[in-house]
């Protein structure tokens, strides 16, 4: 009996006594580091083959010259900044102006369904026109500055908005909305307290796709014509042959990409809590 005792005391400090085993990495820490060995590697490969020939740099650049291009014109001349600013805030102007007329008239036809029927063949042919090439129209009509640039980011984010607000609205369940105004729910009520949470997921869908088309819209309307932007700057570079220069462009527009749908998503998750 006793030794049964002793043996049941004995057991959990056995356990507890044990080595604590290792803490793994976590799922999101291996891909971050899978993603930058990749980049490595890759750049390493390119900049190896550009060395030797293996590759023409004048039709493939090399990754130290696109670094010392990119660091060139962001911190010693700086010549890329006032591009990068134009760039930047016309891409900004354009989403907020395309969100806010996309989703306004989105909630409009969803809202006044009969509304949203009589314009849709409409919606849908301006929808199938490539806008890029009604670009050197709107360059025409406002010039060379910044509204063209606007204009062309407005006419691609607007339709996504306005296509993505529809479906969100249209997602609501039918028997939720039968369930309120059974219970005698008012279409105020109903619109703010149903129709519009069940549609924000899908608006923000669309508005990180805005997002993104805005930046495409004003880079194409500078590449067709003007006098700022980055857009100018990958023009004269292939102008001129700068195969780094272009690809530096391209690596601040990927950039750039990327933080503004990272920063959507962001605040995504911090708006929608609730869900």
């Amino acid at each position: 009996m006793n030794r049964e005792l002793r043996a049941g005391i004995a057991r959990p400090t056995l356990l507890t006594s044990q080595p604590k085993p290792a803490v793994r990495m976590s799922s999101g820490a291996v891909i971050v580091i899978g993603r930058i060995v990749l980049i490595v590697v890759f750049c390493i490969a390119w900049q190896y083959l550009s060395d030797n020939q293996l590759i023409k740099p004048l039709f493939f650049g090399s990754p130290l010259g696109i670094l010392g291009f990119l660091y060139d014109g962001l911190f010693v001349n700086r010549s890329l900044l006032p591009h990068l600013l134009w760039s930047v805030s016309a891409t900004l102007i354009a989403f907020v102006l395309g969100s806010v007329s996309g989703i306004g008239c989105g909630l409009l036809f969803a809202v006044y369904p009969n509304v949203g029927r009589f314009f849709d063949p409409f919606i849908t042919a301006f929808n199938a026109l490539p806008r890029i090439a009604l670009a050197p129209l709107f360059i025409l009509w406002f010039g060379l500055g910044l509204v063209a640039k606007i204009a062309v980011g407005v006419s691609l984010s607007i339709v996504i908005l306005l296509s993505s607000t529809v479906a969100g609205a249209r997602s609501v369940d039918p028997d939720l909305l039968v369930l309120a105004r059974t219970l005698g729910a008012t279409p105020t009520q109903v619109f703010f307290r149903i129709t519009l949470p069940s549609a924000i997921p899908t608006i923000f869908s669309g508005l990180r796709l805005g997002l993104i088309y805005s930046l495409l819209g004003v880079i194409s309307a500078e590449i067709i014509g003007s006098v700022n932007g980055l857009g100018v700057v990958l023009t004269q570079s292939a102008g001129m042959f700068d195969t780094n220069g272009v690809f530096a462009v391209l690596v601040i527009l990927a950039l750039l990409g990327s933080v503004l749908t990272w920063g959507m998503n962001i605040l995504e998750k911090r708006l929608l809590r609730w869900r």
